[in-house]
């Protein structure tokens, strides 16, 4: 029975997690369109950005092998799992996919919002990488524990460059209600989301990879 809790976690644990990793390079190509429009001669900021998404999709690269290594497609999660997606339309009132990126390009105080969510988005996850990482759960599966090391270790550099530009325009490194929204929606996906995931035998599985549209990346050798 044991094992079978064991499993049925890392699927549930893993199918969050590559939908967080998706959602988050897809995503950034649009934060770096308004950093390009806003910041056009700030080369070290965009180039943190860029560097950004590319650890993202690797982060989804490597969740996605775990899955074929073991020979199942993930759990179908939605963006009621998903972090950012659930801050962006709390603190935006809308959806990541509806949010109007000539606005935030427009307005001072919607590309400064919008730092915030990223950054404390991405802080959020780093903690939340290294309380996994001490997990017996998580260090049953020594391919996992690779995945998980390299996101522990490519963490850092995701907030920093937002906070850096946070500190050198003088701007509010998080509004208390923002700081509220982090901890209520880590704690919702915690206690509530993961929980009903875990305990949903209908729960399908994706037919098709989330980035079957895409153009392939390099495969990943790390997890091989």
């Amino acid at each position: 029975m044991y094992q079978a809790f064991l499993r049925r976690y890392l699927d549930v644990l893993a199918s969050i997690y590559i939908y967080n990793e998706h959602r988050g390079y897809t995503s950034i190509d649009r934060v770096l369109e308004a950093v390009q429009a806003r910041c056009p001669d700030d080369a070290v900021f965009i180039a943190a950005i860029r560097k950004h998404r590319a650890d993202e999709r690797k982060h989804y690269v490597m969740f996605k092998r775990w899955f074929e290594l073991r020979g199942i497609m993930s759990l179908k999660v939605d963006r009621a799992c998903g972090h950012i997606d659930r801050f962006v339309e709390i603190v935006f009132g809308t959806t990541i996919d509806a949010l109007d990126t000539e606005a935030v390009i427009a307005s001072d105080a919607l590309f400064e919002r919008l730092c915030r969510v990223i950054m404390l988005t991405e802080m959020r996850g780093m903690r939340q990488v290294a309380t996994l990482l001490k997990s017996p759960l998580l260090r049953s599966d020594p391919v996992l524990v690779k995945i998980f090391r390299i996101v522990e270790r490519d963490e850092p550099s995701h907030w920093q460059p937002y906070q850096a530009w946070l500190t050198r325009t003088n701007r509010s490194q998080a509004k208390w209600h923002e700081r509220l929204t982090d901890f209520w929606i880590h704690r919702e996906l915690l206690f509530i989301k993961l929980p009903i995931v875990f305990l949903n035998p209908w729960l399908p599985r994706r037919r098709d990879w989330a980035d079957a549209a895409e153009v392939e990346a390099k495969p990943q050798p790390i997890v091989a």
